[in-house]
């Protein structure tokens, strides 16, 4: 007991120090295994599979280069209107404090009896009374300085040179440059794990007695599926929200419908907290346009309609089939790995669970963990 408490404290704190490092190899295994698909079809018109995971490799590449390339370009042309949107929204927020202030000011009048409300004012004049007075007189004494007075000597204030660019840009980077260097190593830990598959594969295999292999490959093979169900799932899920999305803001004329679309769809995702998330982008984006009451709450019933749809039912027929986790772990699960390795925890949470569910059941002594992990249709 005392040493398995032991180990699983090491394990953790092994997990927790080493975070970027786990973090890398698992975003690179997970990419591996949603592109080992396309390396085996391009194999099929007799590409040697190193090129075949070149071809592939370079054309994520693009497609990634590309998306950026197309958000940075949205987030420009937001960055040029944000005077003018922050200006509208300053307006907005005045006039629904001034709103509450009349309304609470109303409500004092119904509730509070007149003479008790001038009571109130009197002794509130009172402090303000002598205060002014003794403002009145520190000024006047101000006004004439005593002979001895000693000439007041005026602080300088010595502005600092602005820092270079080079150095202002370093300082920006430097608190994400390891960050930016493990991240630089996916594409290299991906393109390798592709194009050695085979090899690697039957290395592992070795590593264990030949009772065992077949159990070991059944449960690479159950990772893979829960992988690539989850991943993709959550991906054509993204695509179809964010296309009715975009469409629909576009004719109700919210403005930067072409990032507010696929931002909305992605909160969308989130676990438990996606139906309000979701509503946030359209609606902070037709706040700022006058008269758009009627097509903000449209906004919000059409955004969640479409939570509810994708949550509910697309969800179930796309991802719950292979990724079969019963609301308890997955809330358990979120919790552990977002207070491990924080926002990107969160996103790894559950595809880590489905895979360790994998190896459980194909493994015979693991099998009662994994109905543990399983939802109710397995039970």
């Amino acid at each position: 007991m005392g040493t398995g408490l032991i180990a699983s404290a090491a394990l953790i704190a092994l997990l927790y120090f080493g975070r970027d490092f786990f973090v890398t190899l698992i975003v690179s295994i997970m990419l591996a295994i949603l592109l080992d698909p396309a390396v085996v079809l391009v194999m099929k018109l007799r590409v040697p599979r190193a090129a075949a995971t070149g071809i592939v490799t370079a054309v994520a590449l693009i497609a990634v280069y590309l998306l950026t390339f197309m958000l940075w370009s949205q987030v420009s042309t937001i960055r040029e209107d944000l005077p003018t949107y922050t200006s509208r929204l300053s307006q907005l927020f005045d006039k629904a404090n001034e709103s509450v202030d009349s309304f609470e000011k109303k409500t004092i009048d119904m509730v509070v009896p007149k003479t008790l409300r001038d009571q109130e004012q009197q002794i509130q004049q009172k402090p303000q009374q002598a205060m002014k007075a003794r403002r009145r007189r520190s000024t006047a004494a101000a006004a004439t300085p005593p002979a001895n007075a000693q000439p007041v000597i005026q602080e300088v204030r010595i502005h600092p040179e602005p820092k270079p660019v080079l150095t202002t840009l370093y300082s920006y980077v430097s608190g994400y440059f390891h960050v930016l260097v493990m991240a630089s190593f996916i594409p290299f830990l991906v393109y390798f794990m592709l194009s050695w598959r085979d090899h690697i594969t039957n290395s592992v295999l070795r590593l264990f007695e030949s009772d065992h292999r077949f159990a070991v490959g059944r449960s690479w093979s159950g990772i893979g599926d829960s992988t690539r169900a989850y991943v993709l799932g959550n991906f054509l899920l993204w695509v179809f929200l964010s296309s009715i999305s975009a469409i629909t803001f576009f004719f109700l004329g919210v403005p930067y419908w072409l990032i507010v679309g696929p931002l909305s769809a992605l909160f969308s995702l989130v676990p438990y907290a996606g139906l309000a998330l979701s509503v946030l982008p359209p609606v902070m984006a037709a706040v700022a346009v006058p008269n758009k009451l009627k097509v903000i709450l449209t906004l919000v019933l059409i955004t969640v309609g479409l939570h509810l749809i994708a949550m509910n039912f697309l969800y179930a027929k796309i991802i719950g089939r292979r990724v079969r986790l019963n609301p308890l772990v997955v809330t358990l699960a979120l919790m552990f790995w977002g207070l491990l390795w924080g926002a990107i925890g969160l996103v790894l949470a559950i595809p880590i669970t489905a895979a360790v569910k994998a190896v459980c059941d194909n493994v015979e002594t693991l099998e009662p963990y994994g109905r543990i992990l399983g939802d109710a249709q397995e039970t």
